[in-house]
């Protein structure tokens, strides 16, 4: 009889992380081969090496069509939609481990 091994316990299978930008929730693709096409090609991309074509291709792969409509609405800037990628970037690909969560950390409102 042929071995089984239930690996099940060992795997993170609770989905896509979010960002929150006001109170949008985005989601954000971060299977397996979404991250490793990221990480192959623009692992080591800082954000003032960053092209246009870069930040659409990165937008494209990172945020279902769902959270691309969320993202249109909020009418960013070029230079905050390049800050979304960015951080959408180094969520999935574990560059920046932070270890609160994004909702406990809400602005001050004056």
């Amino acid at each position: 009889m042929a071995k089984i091994v239930n690996i099940t316990d060992k795997l993170e299978m609770d989905g896509n992380p979010f960002l929150v930008i006001k109170d949008e929730k985005l989601e954000v693709n971060a299977d397996a081969a979404t991250m490793l096409k990221i990480m192959g090609k623009y692992g080591d991309l800082e954000e003032s090496e960053a092209t246009p074509k870069d930040i659409l291709d990165l937008y494209n792969l990172m945020f279902p069509e769902e959270s691309r409509k969320k993202i249109e609405k909020l009418k960013l800037s070029f230079n905050d939609l390049t800050v979304v990628v960015m951080e959408a970037q180094k969520l999935i690909t574990g560059a920046e481990d932070d270890e609160s969560e994004g909702e406990s950390q809400t602005p001050t409102t004056t």
